[in-house]
This record gives structure tokens, sequence and C-alpha cells, in this order.
């Protein structure tokens, strides 16, 4: 129980000290932010907000209906091929879209002087941000819709055309009313991971507070004007998480069995043949055409670029990626396991107080945790200087500490999921006949439940490692000296428009994120399809 109230303490540190931050106004900048960066923040939060929760809506609700609820040529191979988008970070689709989309880009170009179509809509533009984070975060929707969809079978379908319902009434008044919660806990985190979104917003130069949060830090020198605004993103997540929580008290699991959802709408030849088209243009778009685009630029650039940095970059990323899973996963399994030996209330709520983290962006852990981080750094330093003559000007700031403890907050969430799933698929009768056995506490873990967690640990350490080799916001705002990591180097070259050579790390990164679209797929259709 101890544990459990250290990690949740440590996720609360970091919304404290954002909050406490009005404490030190400081009256020139504070002055500035509200006059001129607050009005346009909110403005753009909100239109990015709208623009893609209508996004992936449409995309993830009308692919998820599709490939569970129709047959046409590919659903199986588009069941699981739709999820790879995952694997793309935004910021990798949205440099690749403005290189190929620009005004000097190969399409807009060849557009122009073959066949004389100009006056297209920009790419860099509020649009173009909706769209690529459309495209992106798209799966999160279908994955969740796809499962309700599957589960309701095409009986409720069947008893709404009963009821004198056609297939289209009965989608909206049936089967998606059903699916409702579902949605919802989809769209909320597409929404969630859009308002943490740094490297799509800095590729766009879109501002929102991501944004802005790193610039108050890295241009106007500022920690407590970033903090500022960190506290205002909070609000935005803390709406958008009481939203998720909502949805899924309202949540009802159908119990359609699976012979149901084998009975399958028979599309008729042209209806069909509209469906592969759909999918296949959705699959193109978001993930066929930038993978390529990325092997092409990265062929042209390997020769030059895959040199000794490179490899200290990939071997950064690792090293990173592997401590912060170790981390998230020991602490995961710990909290889990609290929760199984310490059943109740108190339990459930310091648990979701522990993996709140993931609804944070990376840049709020970063300034929440770094500051109280130089507040002790500056203790100790003090305190070496009073009683050992230490002279020098970093402790604690100059190491990893920082961005380990952002990743283990942020990521503890996905790796509790699998782990505390996991511990619940054992039964209070195998630790009863254990104990009745003389096993003790610790061995009952080590012995009898660990063994039987290989598949969950697994899977949170494998989620875990690929979205800290995606993560940008925190590594960039809390790396020590000369510590690049593959998504330093792409933030760094697409700021200065080398798209061409950001390719070979974001490829690299993109290969590493195909693992967890593995498993989820191969789990998915062990359990479905």
């Amino acid at each position: 129980m101890l544990f459990a109230l250290a990690i949740a303490a440590l996720v609360l540190v970091p919304v404290a000290v954002t909050f406490s931050s009005f404490a030190q106004v400081e009256g020139d900048i504070l002055a500035h932010l509200t006059e001129f960066v607050l009005p346009e923040l909110v403005g753009n939060t909100l239109w990015l907000v709208l623009g893609v929760g209508l996004g992936v809506s449409v995309l993830g609700v009308s692919l998820a209906w599709l490939t569970a609820m129709c047959e046409f040529p590919g659903r199986r191979l588009f069941g699981w091929a739709l999820l790879l988008p995952l694997a793309l970070p935004a910021y990798v689709t949205a440099f690749v879209a403005i290189g190929l989309l620009d005004f000097t880009g190969p399409l807009l170009t060849w557009l122009r002087e073959g066949w004389g179509i100009t006056g297209l809509p920009e790419i860099r533009s509020r649009g173009g941000v909706i769209l690529v984070m459309s495209l992106a975060l798209y799966p999160y929707v279908y994955l969740i819709a796809k499962n309700a969809f599957a589960t309701q079978g095409a009986i409720a379908l069947e008893a709404a055309q009963s009821l004198g319902l056609s297939r289209t009434q009965g989608f909206f008044r049936v089967a998606l009313p059903m699916a409702r919660p579902w949605i919802a806990a989809g769209l909320m985190l597409a929404l969630m991971e859009t308002l943490a979104d740094f490297g799509t917003m800095a590729i766009f130069n879109y501002d929102t507070f991501t944004t802005a949060i790193y610039k108050a830090w890295y241009s106007l020198f500022s920690l407590a004007a970033a903090a500022q605004l960190a506290s205002i993103l909070i609000l935005f997540v803390l709406v958008a998480v009481v939203f998720e929580q909502r949805s899924r008290t309202r949540m009802r699991y159908s119990t359609v069995g699976r012979s149901a959802g084998s009975r399958r709408i028979k599309l008729s030849p042209l209806l069909a043949g509209l469906a592969f088209a759909y999918a296949a243009a959705v699959l193109a778009i978001a993930f066929l055409i930038p993978v390529t685009q990325l092997a092409l630029w990265t062929r042209d650039v390997i020769a030059d670029d895959l040199d000794a940095r490179y490899w200290a970059f990939a071997w950064h990323s690792v090293l990173l990626a592997g401590i912060g899973a170790l981390m998230v996963v020991a602490a995961a399994l710990l909290l889990a396991y609290a929760g199984r030996q310490r059943p109740g209330q108190a339990m459930v709520w310091t648990q979701r107080l522990a993996t709140l983290g993931y609804a944070f962006p990376g840049a709020v852990l970063a300034v929440g945790l770094f500051i109280p981080v130089a507040a002790l750094d500056n203790w100790l330093i003090d305190i070496g200087h009073a009683w050992f003559g230490f002279d020098g000007t970093e402790i604690l700031k100059g190491t990893l500490l920082v961005m380990l403890l952002a990743y283990l907050v942020r990521f503890l969430a996905v790796g509790f999921g699998p782990i505390d799933s996991g511990l619940h698929r054992i039964t209070r009768n195998v630790d009863e006949a254990a104990r009745n056995l003389g096993t003790s506490a610790a061995g009952l873990l080590t012995r009898v439940h660990l063994p039987m967690l290989r598949a969950s640990l697994l899977t949170a350490a494998t989620l875990a490692f690929v979205d800290i080799m995606k993560e940008m916001p925190i590594t960039l705002m809390t790396r020590p000296f000369g510590w690049d990591t593959l998504a330093v180097r792409v933030f760094e070259m697409t700021s200065e428009g080398e798209w061409e050579r950001a390719a070979l790390p974001s490829l690299a990164i993109v290969i590493a994120g195909i693992i967890p679209i593995i498993l989820l797929t191969w789990r998915g259709a062990r359990s479905l399809d």
C-alpha cells in the first residue's frame, strides 16, 4: 500500500508544482502571455480538438463497422493492417506530408507543371494539422469500436430490421448507440494524445500549449511561465479524463457469442468494391505512402548519415527505452500486486491516481518534475559547498533522473493495464492452494504469479519500450548534454527542413513501433476473429 501511495504521490507532484507556479508570477511575461499568446493557444487547441475528434470518429467508426460487420474482399487483411498507422508517430507522418504536399513538393509540382492545376489547399495550415493527426490517431477509435461491433454481432442489426428499420436506420439507431461508450473511450484517448502532441505542432509551426511550454522554457528562459502554461493545459486534459471515465462507467458488455459475430453482412459487388477502395485508400494514405517515402529518402541519405553519430542516437534510444520499460514493468507489477493483496475502494483510487500520468502531456511532466528536482539539486549543492567544499553546478539535473522519472509517470498506465488484466485472470484458488503448500507471499509472486504473467509482462514491456522510443517532448526537454536520441534527431532535422535526413531515424522508430501492432493483432485474432 505504501508503494502504491508513493507512485500516486509521484504522479501528483507535477500537477502540484505546475499550479503552484502562480505563486511566483513574473509580471511582464504573464502580461505578454495573457495578451498575445493565450487567446491564440486556446483558439488553436479548441479547433484542433474539434477537428481531430470529428476526423478520428468518422474514420475509426466507419472502418470498424466495415471490418467487423461486413464481408468484402480483403476484410481479414484490413482488419489488422488498419492498425499499422499506430506504428507511425504523428510527427513522422507530419513531415512526410509536408515533404510530399508542400508547394515545392513533388506532387503539387507535378500537378502544376503537368496538368496546370493550381490553387489547391496548403498543407501547412490548420486543416493540414487536423488531417495528419486524424490519420495518425484514428486507430484508437478503430480498435475499440471494432471490438464493440464484433461483440454485438449481427443480432442487434437483425433485431432492428425485425422492427421495420432498414440497415442504415438500424446502424444509426441501434448499433451505433450500443457502441457509443466504447467509441467515446477511443475518442478520448485520441484527444488526449492530440493535446499531448508536440512534434507535429512544431513541424507545422501550429502553436498549442505544448509548443508554447517549450518556447517559454527555452526561449523566454522562464520555468514559471512554462509551468503556468502547463497548468492551463492540465485543465484541458482533466476535462478529457472526466469524459473518458464517465464513458467507462456507462459500458455494458454484450453477451452475444462468437457465432453471432460471424454472421456478417454480405455486400453487393458494387458496395464491396467501394468498401475495399475506401479501406485501401485510408491504409495507403495513413501508412503505406509515408513509409515508402521514408524508405526512398533513407536510400538517398544512408551512405552519408549512417555514421558513428547515428549509432549513438540509436544506442541512446534503445538504452533509455530499455531502462524506462524495466522501470515501468517493475512499478506496474508492484502496483497491480498491491491491489491484489489489499483489495478495496481505497486501493482502486490509489491505482487510478498512480496511472493518471498517461493523460498528462510529456511537456507538462518535464516541467513539473524538473522544477522540484532542480530545487533539490540546489539544496544538495548548498549543503555540499558548506560541508565538503563542493564547487559543482549540477548534481541531479545533469543526469538521466528527470527523464526516467517522467517516463515512469507518463507510461506506467501502459504497463499496468496488461499486468493487472493478467493478474485478474489468475483465480484466488491458485493463491489459496499455494499458501496451503507453505508458499510465502514473496514465493507466491516469484514462483507462481510471475511464470503465469510471462505473456502480460512481455506485452507491457514491449508497449512501454516502443512508446518511450517515440516520445519526443520529455526527451527533448530533459535529456542530459550529449544524450540525443532518434526522436531528438528527427526534431532537429525537421526544424531545419531536412526531411530526407529525418527519414533514417524515423524509419528506425517505425520498425520498432510495428512490434506492438503485431502483438495487438495476434491477441485480437485469437479472441475475436
